[in-house]
């Protein structure tokens, strides 16, 4: 039950947040998110965890909405990163018309939708395709009979609930929203990969070990070996003032400074250069598999310099500095690697592999970066390495030993607007809608973070996948939520199966992935003052 004084820490969170959208129904109908259907939050429960930290749970549950399950007939495209074969859920009027008329003919009568760009900063307005639907069904068994029945006349078919579509409402959200406000929080806020990077927890298990009040999932992270090393960071990290992480292109950074008393979010890019005498080297990597990239957004990076998620990109070129906080064996295979001891001269030049020393660092680097390796780093003498981490707008971002950062994508929210650069941060291409469509524009489970005008940190998730549950948010959602929650600045963090909130040490959403909560890369603990 809140008391007025808890009210007046909430000021400015609203517990009657509007939710964006309209349903669409009939033949050519038109969809476009944006409506205001009246439907409103409410807050189910409330938590003060400690002067100036509090956690509110907020639901929304729509009588009116009627989602279903149906069919969607996918049009063939033209991946614009591979030029391999695909497949989108929105197509050419022209496609759309000879689908529906195919459909037809089959006895299959489609519904046809043009679906609308959401309000994205970089990217096209207007209509983006036309949708092409089969049926309605009260199952997903029934949906998948139908599916297979049309697939079998030539068409590619995929099963839809339409409940996760951005211009129909939710008919239920659940959402769960940390408020931090560092002028009477006398704790930290911190990003932490809790020892070593390349060691995957839970969110709750780590803020159960570090007796965490609240604690989120943060950044993206590399989940299989074929892209790199499971649970390290896809994108900028950097935890105790240490980067461990380089930045993929300048995508959305929380930056936690002085244990989370000031704190932004702004598009960030990193450069570190390796020195011997007269001679440098760019580092493209810290912590990863020299050659491999994860979301690409690095210099010399095939077949984009420029990010993309979910997308690993190669380098035949490449050099990446490995730091004690790695926790695992060195990577092996052909190039050269030098090992740098404590004070910065290198203690050993050859094959690549073993371990870092203790409080050293390792270099390894293939093709000409290996080849520099091999001219440059001589034993005995040393190699300097110089790290510079800025914000769009040059700004330097100096990193203390209180400072840490956790880095996704998108900027949803920037000087009170929303704004979502969706295109530029690699999440979604208008010149190829087989890409990010899903994962931008169809409601997932969301994590976010964010900064209102009297500095309080906002940390926020919402569950989905959820059928008559939580359905999730799609991108434009997240970004008006955080905005009605008060946030001028806010970004987009790991999400899916990675959404996680943890209070007192114990998990209080309801994550999507069939097995539970999920180990991830990093997360952001609010953790209570130190005991002297």
């Amino acid at each position: 039950m809140d008391s007025k004084k808890a009210r007046r820490a909430w000021a400015g969170v609203s517990a009657a947040v509007v939710v964006a959208a309209v349903a669409v129904s009939g033949a050519n109908g038109t969809a476009q998110a944006g409506t205001p259907t009246g439907t409103k939050w409410s807050t189910t429960s409330t938590q003060q965890l400690a002067p100036g930290v509090r956690v509110r749970t907020m639901t929304l549950q729509d009588s009116a909405a009627a989602p279903y399950w149906t069919v969607t007939v996918q049009a063939p495209v033209t991946s614009r990163l591979t030029g391999a074969a695909a497949w989108a859920e929105v197509g050419s009027k022209s496609w759309a018309d000879t689908t529906a008329r195919r459909l037809t003919a089959y006895g299959h009568p489609p519904r046809v939708d043009s679906v609308r760009w959401p309000d994205y900063s970089d990217t096209p307005h207007g209509v983006m395709g036309l949708r092409v639907r089969v049926g309605s069904y009260p199952t997903q068994a029934a949906a998948q009979h139908a599916a297979g029945a049309i697939a079998s006349a030539g068409f590619h078919t995929t099963v839809t609930w339409t409940g996760y579509d951005a211009d129909k409402p939710a008919d239920g959200e659940v959402a769960h929203v940390a408020l931090i406000d560092p002028r009477s929080f006398t704790g930290s806020v911190q990003a932490t990969h809790d020892g070593k990077v390349t060691q995957r927890e839970t969110t709750s298990s780590v803020a159960a070990k570090l007796g965490s009040l609240a604690g989120i999932n943060g950044g993206f992270f590399v989940t299989a070996d074929a892209d790199g090393v499971p649970g390290t960071q896809s994108g900028l990290g950097a935890y105790s003032g240490r980067l461990e992480s380089l930045s993929a292109g300048a995508r959305a950074a929380l930056i936690l400074q002085d244990g989370g008393r000031h704190n932004r979010v702004a598009n960030v890019s990193t450069t570190v250069t390796a020195r011997s005498g007269r001679a440098t080297y760019q580092v493209q990597g810290v912590d990863r598999v020299p050659g491999t990239v994860r979301d690409c957004g690095r210099p010399g990076a095939s077949p984009s310099n420029l990010p993309w998620q979910d997308v690993t990109c190669h380098e035949s070129d490449d050099l990446v500095l490995f730091t004690p906080e790695f926790g695992a064996a060195l990577p092996t295979g052909t190039g050269t690697q030098a090992v740098i001891g404590a004070a910065g001269q290198v203690i050993s030049v050859g094959p690549r592999g073993g371990s870092i020393p203790a409080h050293g660092t390792v270099l390894q680097g293939i093709g000409t970066a290996g080849d520099w390796l091999t001219t440059h780093a001589k034993p005995g003498h040393p190699i300097g390495i110089t790290k510079d981490v800025r914000d769009t707008t040059g700004r330097r971002i100096a990193l203390g030993p209180h400072d840490s950062i956790v880095s996704a994508a998108p900027t949803l929210v920037k000087g009170g607007r929303i704004s979502i650069d969706a295109a530029t941060e690699g999440v979604v291409d208008p010149a190829d809608l087989s890409f990010g469509y899903a994962w931008a524009n169809v409601r997932q489970p969301r994590t976010m973070a964010g900064i209102d005008a009297r500095g309080r940190l906002l940390l926020v998730t919402v569950d989905g996948r959820q059928k008559g549950g939580s359905e999730g948010f799609t991108l434009a959602e997240g970004a008006a939520f955080m905005r009605s929650l008060g946030a001028v600045q806010a970004l987009n963090l790991d999400g899916g199966g990675s959404t996680a909130m943890a209070v007192n040490g114990r998990l209080v959403n309801n994550p999507s992935d069939a097995t539970g909560e999920r180990a991830v890369g990093d997360t952001i603990q609010v953790l209570p003052p130190q005991k002297h």
